[in-house]
């Protein structure tokens, strides 16, 4: 049987810069988890730099699908340029709040992940799949 794929059949996973910051790193660790390997069908991923500069394409996959915002800091960039292009975010996923949980994965390194931070980045990323999941049950439910 063929389905349709429906235009929300996807969710766009958008993590914060961060650059020179561990939880940038973690966050964006995380998201190449969620697209490559736990949820390679259902979600895809807009570098956020695009979305700050406007890019047509990365607007309009923001405004079509439901997006979840990974933030590593109090700033929010993620979730409030997610909104600036007119999307509408689905699901936060603050670093902080898995590394709250469990402060001994506490990376020691920044631009490359030790074993630490590699841990606390899978931990975030099955917690941003779970939201996708939820994110996509409810729109089936529409």
């Amino acid at each position: 049987m063929n389905h349709v794929r429906k235009i929300n059949d996807k969710v766009i996973v958008i993590p914060c810069s961060g650059i020179g910051r561990v939880f940038g790193s973690v966050g964006r660790e995380a998201t190449y988890l969620v697209v490559d390997s736990l949820r390679p069908e259902t979600t895809e991923t807009v570098c956020l730099s695009l979305l700050v500069m406007g890019d047509e394409e990365a607007r309009a996959k923001v405004q079509a699908h439901p997006t979840i915002a990974i933030d590593g800091c109090p700033k929010t960039c993620a979730q409030k340029n997610i909104e600036l292009a007119g999307g509408k975010v689905g699901a936060r996923v603050p670093v902080f709040e898995i590394f709250k949980a469990h402060r001994a994965l506490k990376s020691e390194s920044i631009t490359v992940l030790d074993e630490k931070g590699q841990l606390l980045a899978r931990l975030l990323a099955e917690r941003v799949a779970e939201a996708a999941d939820a994110l996509l049950n409810d729109q089936e439910g529409k």
